[in-house]
């Protein structure tokens, strides 16, 4: 197939998973064209099946603001003439599927039918998605989607509850390649990141208060006073220089490093001992399902699609959103012990492989199959 991917380049859970869609699908010998406005962070490479293509928007001083749904259904176009592409597929409603659905229209102009398959991420729906603004369009453009799936139960739901829904949404959750999981080049290096005898607890996400970094921070506090531990924050954002602040109230600098934004964050996590993840919202949990694949169990919140992946008792634990305090004693529960820490390790990468690159990806390309078939049986 000739398919045409529409995503956001950067570090997030939606640029991640398309990026690697794409990738695993060329992999399997498809022709896959990323159309977006720069190369995602994640696709280092490219060759004879997989394609950039960029989008430029132009410095126009009418405009207040560009207009880059217009330059991207415009490139749709494009792109689909020009490489025979059968089936576009959209990573989040707006404004991808919306600008999808436009490039729809003008190529059905030139009698050109193309299907879409749109995939809901989670900010499409809980926050941007939701808003009195943007709520007609998104509602809109899932209804006008030859196919739409979510990556969790719980996104769907949401999805359902919020909006007037006049199609089937199928959930394919988030997958993993385990593969490049926990395997490093060399020996994880962990003296240099901490002493022998200390722990290393890890967290990865964009920094916005959604993430709630300052739990994070209070979560590690409370464990330092019972085992002797380190924390590493990967990524950037804005509740960065709040969490500097209160590590340094708190006077436990020396424990902390910042390591910014990483596009190996395997590297890291292979020297992890446990991930923690206080979210107030998670439409999946991708940092989590890395963390397990690469054997690190999991402190997060119950919210969202966390308990599809992290499964309470096994891989890791759940508590309630700013409840830092047990999420603090299910660390401690689980770092004090020897045993019982290989055992989670074990056990999270053991959950792990049920969302396997293997098992997740051709249910997207059966999908992409069917839904190029049904399109072509409407008259």
């Amino acid at each position: 197939m000739n398919i045409a991917i529409v995503c956001y380049p950067t570090f997030g859970g939606s640029g991640v998973l398309a990026t690697e869609l794409g990738i695993a699908l060329a992999d399997m010998g498809h022709q896959v064209h990323f159309v977006t406005y720069k190369q995602p962070v994640k696709l280092a490479l490219l060759s004879h099946h997989v394609h950039f293509h960029e989008v430029a928007v132009p410095d126009y001083p009418l405009f207040r603001y560009q207009p880059y749904e217009l330059a991207l259904s415009s490139k749709l176009v494009n792109v689909v003439k020009d490489h025979n592409i059968e089936i576009l597929h959209v990573h989040y409603a707006i404004p991808h599927a919306y600008a999808g659905y436009m490039a729809q229209q003008m190529l059905l102009e030139e009698g050109i039918k193309i299907p879409m398959v749109t995939t809901l991420h989670g900010t499409d729906i809980t926050f941007v998605g939701n808003h009195p603004f943007y709520k007609p369009a998104v509602t809109f453009s899932i209804n006008n989607s030859d196919a739409v799936t979510s990556v969790s139960e719980s996104l769907k739901q949401d999805t359902l509850t919020h909006f007037t829904i006049k199609r089937p949404i199928e959930v394919i959750p988030n997958f993993i390649d385990l593969s490049k999981m926990g395997q490093q080049d060399g020996p994880c290096e962990r003296n240099a990141m901490a002493e022998p005898h200390e722990r290393i607890i890890t967290h990865v996400s964009n920094l916005r208060p959604v993430k709630r970094l300052l739990d994070v921070v209070e979560i590690f506090d409370q464990i330092l006073e019972q085992c002797p531990a380190r924390l590493i924050i990967v990524g950037d954002g804005p509740d960065k220089d709040l969490a500097k602040a209160l590590i340094e109230q708190k006077g436990i600098k020396s424990k902390v490093q910042f390591m910014g934004n990483s596009d190996e964050v395997h590297k890291i996590l292979c020297l992890t001992d446990l991930f923690l993840l206080p979210s107030e919202i998670e439409s999946f949990g991708l940092a989590a399902l890395e963390a397990m694949a690469c054997r690190v169990p999991v402190i997060s919140t119950d919210v969202g699609g966390l308990p599809e992946v992290n499964k309470h008792g096994f891989s890791g634990f759940l508590s309630e959103v700013g409840d830092v305090s047990s999420m603090a004693k299910y660390a401690l529960s689980i770092l004090k012990d020897e045993h019982t820490l290989n055992q989670f390790k074990d056990n999270a990468r053991a959950e792990a492989q049920n969302f396997a690159i293997e098992l997740i990806v051709p249910q997207y390309e059966q999908l992409y199959e069917r839904t190029i078939a049904e399109t072509a049986l409407v008259k």
